[in-house]
């Protein structure tokens, strides 16, 4: 066997194993991420905010629901939902299930494109390029089914909508859009600095597009959570994510940084995959736990500004 043959067979080994790990192990390898972000007023007592999005469920998946229903003994303060919970016209019970006991803490969320179009076979190469038509949509899903179990639960649907919650002796200003990633985005429904003085303004976008994630900055929010990126899905050690499959830069895939003077992103990187691309590699599921904590005191009098040129990763 020549050298060229055997170079060949070694690198189709070498991808088949790569393969075989990203669909078959990592995929499932759900994981709890922690991070603290200064974000809160001074003197306000921290919060523990758990950060789930991109469940993509299907009926069957049942490790992942046990998974996700198991991070109610983490005992947050909030939980902050970024959408894209179904993959699957039947999935509604198996997201209620895995939020599970998560439903009696106060929650917050807003769908993403996956909530209401199923997912569809598509060229993975497609997302390589920055000019890519836009993908066909998927048979409607049941949304509003999710929807009304969320809201029966008393979660609160911040969808073009901005409302004030105690959360833990904590005033918290929230706000969302609907899914940047299919234009459905409304920014002026919800424009304008929060009233009064809360200890947290938090906004919500699933996918975090900038000119979105700019409007909030300007009215000063503190703090914006988003998903649809899947932290790249398929990561190159040393690099990070090749793609975010929106406006976002690839360092922000996933994780914190700041936008701007005044405000904080979050990324999750998720918890699932689509049906059509079951792959995940340098990347685990994950879910968030943060720590949300007083901002020292000094930084709680700058100046809130629209940062798009201005991004320092933190």
């Amino acid at each position: 066997m020549n050298g060229w043959v055997r170079l060949a067979l070694g690198a189709t080994t070498t991808g088949a194993a790569t393969v075989a790990y990203a669909a078959g192990v990592e995929r499932r390898h759900w994981t709890l991420r922690e991070a603290t972000l200064p974000v809160l007023a001074p003197g306000s007592r921290p919060l523990r905010v758990l950060h789930v999005s991109d469940l993509h469920m299907t009926p069957g998946q049942r490790g992942k629901q046990r998974w996700v229903a198991s991070l109610d003994a983490l005992e947050p303060d909030l939980v902050v939902n970024t959408g894209d919970n179904l993959a699957h016209p039947r999935a509604v019970p198996a997201v209620v299930a895995a939020l599970g006991p998560l439903l009696e803490r106060p929650g917050v969320f807003v769908f993403g494109s996956n909530d209401y179009f199923g997912p569809t076979p598509k060229n993975p190469a497609r997302y390589l390029w920055k000019r890519r038509p836009k993908p066909p949509q998927g048979e409607p899903l049941p949304w509003r089914d999710l929807r009304a179990a969320l809201l029966e639960h008393g979660w609160n649907d911040m969808t073009h909508r901005r409302a004030t919650l105690e959360v833990a002796g904590v005033s918290v200003a929230a706000a969302g859009v609907d899914d940047p990633h299919l234009g459905l985005d409304r920014y002026d429904r919800i424009a304008g600095r929060p009233a009064g003085d809360p200890g947290l303004r938090l906004g919500l976008t699933h996918s975090p597009e900038p000119r979105v994630l700019d409007r909030f900055a300007g009215d000063g929010y503190d703090l914006v959570m988003a998903g649809h990126t899947h932290g790249g899905q398929l990561r190159v050690p040393g690099v990070g994510a090749i793609v975010t499959n929106c406006g976002l830069d690839r360092s922000r895939a996933r994780g914190s940084s700041r936008w701007g003077a005044h405000m904080r992103l979050h990324v999750s990187a998720g918890l699932g995959t689509s049906p059509w691309a079951p792959v995940r590699f340098a990347c685990p599921p994950e879910a968030t736990l943060l720590l949300v904590v007083p901002r020292p005191v000094a930084a709680s009098s700058a100046p809130a500004t629209p940062a798009s040129a201005t991004m320092d990763v933190g």
